[in-house]
């Protein structure tokens, strides 16, 4: 796992962001160009600009530009190591807590009469 902690890093990065975030909601839906993506949001273009860049460098999106007209798509299959790495971490905490409880309950039953 050690290898994906750069990628993850900028993914999270990536992910920190509400407006990025929103972006990718959108996009979820279907390829979208830019000037759709920054009208919800009431950025300037050059800061929607900035946003996809911070996607597009963590993996997250692509862009394809036709005659002036620059449109986003998501990649779905970028998310597979954060979820991963979710999926790993919920495991070791759900295995925490059960050594939790299972020591709880032996306190419990030692404290019975």
């Amino acid at each position: 796992m050690a290898k994906h902690d750069a990628d993850l890093s900028l993914m999270f990065h990536a992910l920190s962001d509400p407006t990025r975030r929103a972006i990718l909601t959108r996009l979820a839906e279907g390829p979208a160009p830019v000037s759709e993506l920054a009208r919800p949001s009431g950025l300037r273009l050059p800061t929607v600009m900035r946003h996809l860049s911070v996607l597009e460098e963590a993996g997250l999106i692509d862009s394809t530009k036709d005659g002036r007209v620059r449109s986003c798509a998501i990649r779905p299959e970028a998310l597979t190591p954060i979820r991963n790495w979710l999926d790993e971490q919920r495991s070791i905490w759900e295995a925490r807590l059960d050594r939790l409880d299972d020591y709880v309950m032996k306190l419990m039953e030692e404290r019975k009469p």
